[in-house]
């Protein structure tokens, strides 16, 4: 099944781009800042190995060939001999919470800063997170933390996975178009390593050997006035893959007692075969060619999912340079990891205007989430 989101702007009838295929940007909501956020230790995949005593030479090969160097991590509390003690269900949530919102209001703040905005200037703030589940949610907690207007409108996205940072911004982008020249901020937490079970089977490790904890938020406004640049956030595409509903999933364990995420062998593959599909779909109307693309952001979801990916829509290694370089640096971030490629790019100022991107995740239902953008 196949959906297509576009934001609510059409292109007048008198418009000379209707007949190009060009999409409107004027009053569409512009991406104006962006900021993120890690933990204060990091890992080496040979660490890791060390610290939790991994002989398994199958499991060994799954963290030293994964092409991660290193992950920010909250590991868990050390025993008196230096080994690590298991977690349980209620201390993991508990990390899920503190470590979230500890993230969170870094990156918030860093975003801000990069928007030139300030605290007062939030009006809606979308908290994602696959990592715990909390009532109040995340959202609360910190508007709470960081004292914002008690007239913020809100909104929580659980439990969605790693593609969960485009749904959110779905939501965000519409409700900045909904509200001119008012900020909407995306804020995505995942604290990974609050949904690890570690029994040393092949499982677990793949999962282990691949995550690592982050937060990154984004600010939207739909505003054409003022200097603030930014790409303007033009459409929406989605596919999702009814038949691969199980091969990402996170639910109980009853042998660890606690919750446990699973990822299938397959799933780099069924991505990659969609991919083609739902970008197409995207540029459906646009008489863009995926050539014309001069961006490509995509979630770091790991190796295999990234060089499926690459071949399926004929990419090179340059056009998923940041994405790569996020697994390499931070393992995959969840929601958030399109975000840290993003800040890459903006970092690296090669952007110029007029340039088309593309933004993809993926992650459980199967699902591959898209959207294009344009800098101006």
């Amino acid at each position: 099944m196949t959906q297509l989101a576009e934001l609510p702007h059409t292109v007048p009838a008198a418009d000379p781009a209707a007949n190009s295929g060009a999409v409107r940007t004027a009053g569409r909501p512009r991406i104006i800042g962006v900021g993120t956020a890690v933990p204060a230790f990091s890992y080496t995949q040979e660490e890791l190995l060390d610290i939790f005593q991994i002989t398994d030479q199958r499991v060994r090969s799954v963290f030293l060939n994964s092409a991660i160097d290193r992950r920010f991590l909250n590991l868990p509390p050390e025993r008196d001999d230096g080994t690590r003690r298991d977690e349980t269900q209620g201390e993991l949530l508990a990390k899920h919470r503190t470590q979230g919102i500890e993230m969170g209001v870094r990156a918030l703040q860093a975003c801000l800063k990069d928007a030139d905005a300030d605290l007062d200037d939030v009006a809606y703030l979308c908290c994602v997170t696959s990592t715990g589940f909390l009532t109040p949610g995340l959202s609360a907690l910190l508007i709470r933390e960081l004292g914002l207007d008690v007239h913020t409108s809100r909104l929580d996205v659980v439990g969605m996975g790693c593609n969960a940072g485009l749904n959110g911004l779905t939501a965000v982008s519409g409700w900045a178009e909904a509200h001119p020249g008012k900020l909407a901020v995306m804020l995505c937490i995942e604290a990974c390593s609050a949904a690890y079970a570690f029994d040393g089977t092949m499982r677990t490790s793949v999962v282990n050997s691949l995550f690592g904890d982050g937060s990154a938020a984004v600010a939207v406004l739909a505003d054409d006035t003022g200097p603030r640049g930014g790409p303007t956030v033009l459409k929406f595409a989605s596919c999702i893959m009814p038949d691969a509903i199980d091969a990402m999933r996170f639910d109980w364990d009853d042998d660890h007692g606690k919750f446990s995420f699973f990822l299938d062998r397959e799933v780099p593959y069924v991505v990659g075969a969609h991919a083609e599909l739902v970008v197409d779909r995207l540029l459906a109307g646009t008489s863009l060619r995926r050539s014309d693309i001069a961006h490509w952001l995509i979630h770091s979801g790991g190796k295999k999912v990234i060089d499926s990916v690459m071949v399926n829509l004929g990419l090179t290694r340059w056009d998923v340079r940041h994405t790569s370089g996020v697994l390499r640096d931070y393992g995959n971030l969840s929601s958030g990891s399109f975000l840290f490629s993003y800040a890459a790019l903006a970092e690296e100022a090669v952007v110029r205007p007029g340039d088309h991107g593309v933004l993809m995740t993926m992650g459980p239902g199967s699902t591959i989430e898209t959207a294009l953008v344009q800098w101006r």
